[in-house]
């Protein structure tokens, strides 16, 4: 076999803000996988929050041996953004020298669109309440927050946007006791889930708090291995690539999370198309789906992902899969 990877950068539509930060563009690594005369590829974001850069990243993929398979690949790599890029070309290239489709090689249903969250970033009131004005006509809002006073931001995005449903991520942003004063205003205000409210270390205060609305775990949760740690705390869990490790455990993942009761969000980094297409399979039926990178683009892959009025629609072979 043989591996490339390249960086990508791709210019957002507008300065993107979390609690943790702000960017411009995305920055990406594309994994290309050529053997018998095809060529599969996948993308990753490397993510600081876990300690990922572009260049430890384009190294884990580079110390690769020169021929493994899918199933080695789990014991090659740990979860992470290089295993997904790496796991995706594979579901890829398999998928090009079979003729087959990803889903029918996994033996999954054939895919139809899934109705996408779009996310507001993290502004003052009055941007957000302007964020959600201009987006008002979508079915699903997803409101970066994270700070001590977030209250009139979700009522400003509440005002801009009365009809849509709103769900809210606090990326690690809140303590015990702010998330508690906020939590009946949430439901108050029509919110329907809030994502991550603690830190990740500091999350077993949850278990002595009561959850008026849907608590979704995201930095707490990165697979299979992290379900045992969730109980009590959680009610649903964020299922991301680049958390997985790839497709392969993210399926794997979700079988695991609905089988213990929990609901199932499936998220992404900001990234291209060719990022999520592979999610768009594992989102099929989800309680939420945050598949939303490409929207928030200036410029995307060719052939990109179609999103409409009935959501973001799997991706045709000529993207991926």
């Amino acid at each position: 076999m043989d591996i490339s990877v390249t960086r990508d950068v791709f210019r957002l539509a507008q300065v993107f803000t979390i609690s943790r930060g702000s960017r411009s563009e995305a920055q990406v690594l594309t994994v290309r996988i050529s053997d018998g005369g095809a060529t599969g590829w996948g993308e990753c974001v490397p993510y600081a929050r876990y300690d990922e850069t572009l260049d430890s990243v384009t190294a884990q993929i580079e110390n690769l041996p020169a021929r493994f398979d899918r199933a080695e690949l789990q014991g090659l790599l740990p979860a992470g953004a290089a295993r997904n890029a790496v796991d995706c070309a594979l579901w890829d290239l398999e998928a090009k020298r079979s003729g087959k489709r990803v889903w029918d090689l996994a033996g999954l249903p054939k895919p139809g669109p899934e109705i996408t969250a779009y996310t507001l970033s993290l502004d003052t009131p009055e941007k957000m309440r302007e964020q959600a004005a201009l987006n008002a006509h979508r079915p699903l809002l997803k409101i970066k927050l994270g700070t001590p006073d977030d209250m009139p931001r979700v009522e400003a995005v509440r005002a801009g946007a009365p009809k849509a449903r709103i769900i809210v991520d606090a990326n690690e942003g809140w303590s015990a006791d702010v998330y508690a004063d906020l939590a009946p205003h949430l439901v108050r205000l029509g919110v329907s889930l809030v994502e991550q409210p603690l830190p990740a270390g500091d999350d077993e205060a949850l278990r002595g708090i009561e959850r008026p609305l849907p608590v979704c775990a995201d930095e707490s949760c990165h697979d299979r291995q992290s379900l045992p740690t969730l109980a009590g705390k959680y009610d649903v869990v964020n299922i991301k690539l680049d958390k997985t490790g790839g497709l392969t455990e993210a399926l794997a993942l979700r079988e695991a999370a609905l089988k213990q009761g929990y609901d199932v969000m499936v998220g992404c980094m900001v990234g291209s198309s060719l990022a999520m297409a592979p999610a768009v399979l594992v989102a099929q039926g989800a309680m939420v789906t945050d598949l939303d990178g490409p929207l928030l683009l200036a410029e995307d892959r060719d052939n990109a992902l179609t999103f409409d009025e009935v959501g973001v629609h799997p991706p045709s072979s000529d993207l991926w899969g």
